[in-house]
């Protein structure tokens, strides 16, 4: 007996696009069959005529539990996996990947187990961790990088590293060039990925140094500190390092035009490099900072030209980037309202729970993308580069049931009581044509008709390896 059968919706498979029929037990899927083969008897029938059926998406950028950078003297924190796992289920992601940040004095596996007293019991979606390396006193124990082999072994192969502090004021977080050098040698010899917040540290603090000299602080000032030649660099220095080393690299949150052409020539060489954007940059421009509510706009690195956002959007139909994430940092309106300068704006984009709908009206209606590669930039890209796949990331045999079902019929401005996260959201009066309207996560039901019904703790820990082809060449 199978326990659900999605029956008369348009797939979107691995193999490509059908009106397919799919088929449950327990938690994976165990067929995906034309209409009219599946007669076995089942538990329940959901009817998906009208809507389009995806992978549940896999979001690869959240910050839960996080101290605010911009307010670390008030020890003001971001949303929990609570709140921000919730916010997944309802916009039709299924999986998030987070950040255990590594403090000194521990080593990498109480790092972990401390993020895992924050999410265990605590997450409606399944989950897993990146480890965030850096270091306040700017160094990084030769011991705590040796422990990359084992905890890679352990099932987290991902690492994340900033190469700027960001502001002048903040914590220190970067990694210096000779231990992101040495990170890259380990995570390169036991099949691992370096996750990098690229910016280049001598252009941003010159600049916020040049516009305090000038009186340009104003918030809208925010692109000339985190400009387009930061990232060029940042970006091409942090890739030819990755060459040198053997290393996979992931670049986060790419922000500029640069960014997507020094990636896309490094992929034209062969170089298993792999980019992420948000579909914040690829919506907004800099000239929203001058907007009377600015302050919700922002993340790190700022916000670029339109141009820029054009050829982010180029560079997800085009290939050159890999998945779009969110940054997630879930606060208050009063805490991202905070900051009032290029210095003290609080950063991280409030997105999960739009990010699919998003990409669907922009991408899919707006621009022509194939549907095939809407699941690739989604869900599938970051499970294969993250090591989830096929349990994640693709509606095939085997894999576990997470379904995404949008409504391309949907159209409408979306309100702030459309959400089911924070008291703002940058999306508010937003046009859309297209919205996830059930999600299941292994075979459960969890939203259905704007219900929450999946329940705290459902979500799991995932162990993750990374396929051999994905650390060796531009799979996808």
């Amino acid at each position: 007996m199978l326990d659900l059968i999605v029956r008369g919706g348009r797939v979107v498979a691995p193999w490509g696009v059908g009106e397919w029929d799919i088929a449950v037990k327990g938690e994976q899927i165990v067929a995906v069959a034309q209409p009219g083969i599946l007669t076995q008897d089942v538990a329940r029938v959901i009817d998906a005529a009208g809507k389009i059926v995806v992978p549940g998406g896999v979001e690869p950028h959240t910050h839960c539990s996080w101290m605010i950078p911009t307010a670390a003297e008030e020890k003001l924190y971001t949303g929990g996996p609570e709140e921000v796992s919730r916010a997944c289920l309802f916009g039709g992601t299924t999986t998030l990947v987070d950040f255990a940040y590594w403090e000194p004095g521990e080593d990498l596996f109480q790092t972990l187990e401390g993020k895992e007293k924050i999410f265990k019991g605590n997450s409606y979606a399944d989950y897993s961790y990146h480890c965030a390396l850096y270091s306040t006193k700017g160094d990084l124990p030769f011991g705590v990088m040796e422990q990359i082999k084992e905890v890679i072994e352990a099932g987290y192969p991902s690492f994340k590293v900033w190469t700027t502090n960001t502001t002048p004021d903040r914590p220190r977080q970067m990694t210096d060039i000779g231990h992101l050098a040495e990170m890259m040698g380990h995570v390169a010899a036991n099949n691992g990925i370096m996750a990098v917040h690229a910016e280049d540290e001598d252009i941003v603090m010159f600049m916020y140094k040049k516009l305090k000299h000038e009186g340009r602080v104003q918030r809208k000032y925010m692109h000339h500190v985190h400009n387009n030649m930061s990232e060029d660099i940042s970006f091409r220095r942090v890739i030819r390092l990755a060459e040198w080393m053997g290393s996979a690299l992931y670049l986060v949150h790419v922000s500029a035009r640069e960014g997507v052409e020094a990636i896309s020539e490094a992929r034209g060489k062969g170089l298993p490099i792999y980019g992420e954007t948000l579909h914040h940059y690829a919506s907004f421009t800099h000239e929203d900072y001058e907007k009377p509510e600015g302050a919700i706009y922002h993340t790190y690195p700022s916000l670029k030209s339109e141009e820029d956002r054009k050829a982010l959007w180029n560079g997800l139909l085009g290939g050159a980037l890999s998945t779009l994430a969110t940054d997630e940092l879930f606060t208050s309106k009063a805490n991202k309202m905070r900051g009032e300068t290029i210095g003290d704006t609080t950063g991280g984009s409030e997105g999960v729970e739009a990010r699919m709908g998003i990409a669907y009206t922009e991408g899919v209606v707006k621009l022509g993308m194939s549907l095939e590669r809407f699941v690739a930039i989604t869900s599938t890209n970051a499970a294969r580069i993250l090591g989830l796949y096929p349990r994640k990331g693709a509606i095939a045999p085997g894999s576990d049931a997470d379904l995404a079902l949008i409504d391309p019929g949907i159209k409408k401005r979306l309100e702030l009581s459309d959400f089911h996260g924070s008291d703002y959201s940058p999306w508010e009066g937003w046009e859309v044509q297209g919205w996830p309207v059930m999600t299941i996560l292994r075979g459960e039901v969890v939203v259905e008709n704007g219900r929450l019904l999946g329940k705290l703790g459902d979500g799991k820990l995932l162990p993750r390896k990374i396929d051999s082809g994905v650390l060796a060449r531009p799979m996808c």
